[in-house]
């Protein structure tokens, strides 16, 4: 535990988590708790931890569960934040990382946590056959129904519980119409909390979260409300929002690509300059437009013309372009990323990156700007944009979320702040 780690008094909300279950709450009738608002506002750790201490007080020789999103999300959020703090208080904790498990133990008690990623509905097969006497899911909104109702149905130990906490999604979402509508009726005990509920939070800290979002992403993230998402994708991307290319000399080149054959192709190219990536030039071939297709070598030699004689460190690229990937791997002289594609958090990540000024779209590149004023999301009720007028918008969540967010981008940005 680090000595110079400072953990704030709990707020009311917060003590509320951690005693819930205990014997003289009037909440300890509930079968479940959940926990749901904006982002930073306190309630993953705080369950984190009084999910431990419910089970040793309540249990002794018994299995859990922690699950995420994915395996990596769970030990990011719940796993390596926990540890130090219940060492702090006289735990001893046994970490197998080969199994993905926690033995956990305290005045001769011992138990045992399993942790779990729920990506997919293939997901769900993992924590079959299992017997639980309690699980907790975070970021419960990003996973399948299926393998949280599985999860859900491993728990067959009398007295066990059900822990869940997320960040709200579109209102047609399973979870809220399922469980916080209906929590009541699953005898769930509900909590709603915003960033004014995490104490360890400073008020210019608040501040700048709220500035970094915008129309329904503010009010999910920041008000924490089950909004569906409308409109323009980027509504704040102006005119006033691009930039002239600065002058150089410049740190770093990366690359961009959004593959198409028929579709669009979009080529980004970014170059870094005192901390932020400006995207200096494009190329944007509509097969449509043009009336002829390209072949793989084709856009290759596109390639090279648009890096010149610029020494490129990455070129990241649609995953699903298998064979434009391989094209680029045989010649042999760039390091090629298939691009992380989920698009949602790709979207995000890209709009917080633009909003705090890490990324910026130079006046030069004309069709990421026309396509700026033309991506908007479906109306269907989820949260999918429409699949017109994408292709540099996926380009730029490409290098977004697969290079600007790497870990290697992070240690260089850290670094230099």
């Amino acid at each position: 535990m680090n000595p110079d780690m400072e953990i704030k008094p709990f707020s009311e909300k917060q003590l509320r988590v951690l005693t819930w279950w205990c014997k003289n709450s009037l909440s300890s009738r509930f079968d479940a708790i959940i926990c749901d608002g904006a982002v930073r506002s306190g309630k993953t750790f705080c369950m984190s931890i009084s999910f431990v201490f419910w089970m040793f007080y309540r249990f002794n020789n018994s299995s859990f569960a922690i699950c995420g999103k994915t395996i990596r999300s769970a030990r990011r959020n719940i796993i390596t934040p926990m540890i130090p703090v219940l060492k702090m208080l006289g735990f001893k904790v046994e970490e197998k990382l080969s199994r993905n498990m926690l033995i956990i133990s305290f005045k001769g008690i011992e138990n045992r946590i399993y942790v779990f990623g729920g990506k997919d509905e293939s997901s769900a097969s993992l924590i079959q056959g299992m017997t639980l006497s309690g699980v907790l899911f975070d970021e419960v909104a990003l996973m399948p129904r299926s393998f949280v109702e599985q999860a859900l149905a491993r728990c067959s130990v009398e007295g066990s519980r059900f822990w869940f906490n997320c960040n709200p999604e579109y209102p047609a979402h399973w979870f809220y119409r399922n469980w916080i509508k209906q929590a009541e009726k699953k005898n769930a005990f509900y909590l709603h909390f915003t960033m004014r509920d995490n104490p360890s939070l400073s008020e210019s800290t608040i501040k700048r979260y709220e500035s970094l979002y915008s129309g329904s992403f503010y009010e999910r993230f920041i008000l924490g409300k089950w909004v569906a998402v409308s409109g323009a994708v980027y509504p704040f991307m102006k005119d006033s929002s691009f930039s002239q290319v600065p002058a150089g000399p410049f740190e770093s080149y990366c690359v961009s690509i959004d593959y198409g054959t028929v579709n669009p192709a979009s080529f980004g190219l970014w170059a870094l300059k005192d901390e932020v990536w400006y995207r200096i030039d494009e190329v944007y071939f509509d097969s449509r437009r043009e009336g002829y297709q390209k072949t793989d070598e084709e856009h290759y030699k596109t390639l090279l013309e648009l890096i010149g004689k610029r020494r490129v460190n990455d070129i990241t690229v649609d995953p699903s372009a298998a064979s434009f990937i391989e094209t680029i791997r045989r010649h042999g002289k760039f390091n090629v990323i298939p691009a992380n594609n989920d698009v949602i958090n790709g979207i995000r990540l890209t709009g917080t990156a633009l909003k705090d000024g890490r990324i910026k779209i130079c006046n030069n590149c004309v069709d990421s700007i026309r396509e700026f004023s033309l991506y908007r999301w479906s109306e269907s009720g989820a949260d999918v944009p429409i699949k017109e007028n994408d292709h540099a918008m996926d380009d730029i969540r490409y290098f977004v979320a697969t290079i600007l967010e790497s870990k290697d981008s992070f240690n260089v940005f850290a670094a230099r702040r």
